[in-house]
C-alpha cells in the first residue's frame, strides 16, 4: 500500500511532535518531514516532495500563507491543509486565496485531522465550521444563479461541499469518474469559481449541503 506522504509545518516543537506521534500510528500515513517555519517548509518541500502539508500560519521563520503560495506555484499538485489557531479575516481569506485545500483549527481532534488528510489526498475539502461562517460572511460578490445547475450538478455540488473526492462522488451517485470530472468542470464554469474550496463556500452560503433544504 502506498502511504500518504505528509509534512508538518509548525514553529512549536511540541505541536510537531504531537502531530507526528498520532499520525505515525496510521498505517496509510508517512510523516516524511517537519519544518519550523515557512521558509524551511519551501526548501524541504522541494527536497522531500510530500503529497500533503499541514501548515500553520503565524510563524517566526516565514508565515504559512507565503509558503503556501510559493509551494503551490512550484507544484500545484501539493495539497495544503491549514492547521492553525487563527480564523480572523487577516488569515482565513489570504490562506484560501493562496490555494489551501482545507482549513482546520488546532481544536480539531486527531481523527478530524487524519480524515482531512485522507480527503485531501483524493481532492476533498474540509473547512472548520467557524471558518466556513467567516468565509460566508465575508463574501461580497454574489455568485451566479444556482438555477443554472442541472439536478445532477446540484447533487455533485452538495457532495463537494461535504468534502467528497471525485472517486467518492462517483461511488455515491453510481457514475464514472470521468462523468464526475465533467460535472465538476461544468459547475465551476456556471458558478464562476476556480476550485473545490470556492465551490464549497458557495454551497455553504446557499444552504446546499446534504440534508439541507434549498
Amino acid at each position: 500500500m502506498n502511504k500518504i506522504r505528509v509534512m508538518i509545518v509548525d514553529d512549536h516543537d511540541m505541536v510537531r511532535k504531537g502531530l507526528k506521534a498520532f499520525l505515525s500510528t496510521e498505517s496509510d500515513i508517512d510523516v516524511v518531514g517537519e519544518a519550523s517555519g515557512g521558509k524551511e517548509a519551501v526548501l524541504l518541500d522541494k527536497k522531500l516532495a510530500p503529497e500533503i502539508i499541514l501548515m500553520d500560519l503565524i510563524m517566526e521563520n516565514g508565515d504559512g500563507i507565503e509558503a503556501t503560495k510559493n509551494i503551490l506555484a512550484r507544484d500545484p499538485r501539493r495539497k495544503i491543509i491549514i492547521l492553525t489557531s487563527f480564523y480572523d479575516d487577516a488569515q482565513v481569506f489570504p490562506a484560501i486565496e493562496a490555494g489551501a485545500i482545507s482549513y482546520l483549527l488546532k481544536t480539531a481532534s486527531a481523527e478530524e485531522i487524519i480524515q482531512a488528510i485522507r480527503k485531501a489526498q483524493g481532492g476533498g475539502t474540509v473547512i472548520d465550521g467557524k471558518v466556513a461562517q467567516k468565509l460566508v460572511a465575508g463574501l461580497h460578490k454574489e455568485p451566479r444563479p444556482f438555477e443554472q445547475l442541472t439536478e445532477r450538478e446540484r447533487e455533485v455540488l452538495s457532495l463537494i461541499a461535504s468534502g467528497k473526492s471525485n472517486a467518492e462522488i462517483g461511488e455515491t451517485l453510481f457514475i464514472g469518474i470521468k462523468t464526475v470530472k465533467t460535472h465538476v468542470s461544468s459547475i465551476f464554469g456556471k458558478l464562476g469559481v476556480s476550485d473545490r474550496t470556492q465551490a464549497a463556500i458557495y454551497a455553504y452560503k446557499n444552504h446546499l449541503l446534504p440534508n439541507e433544504k434549498n
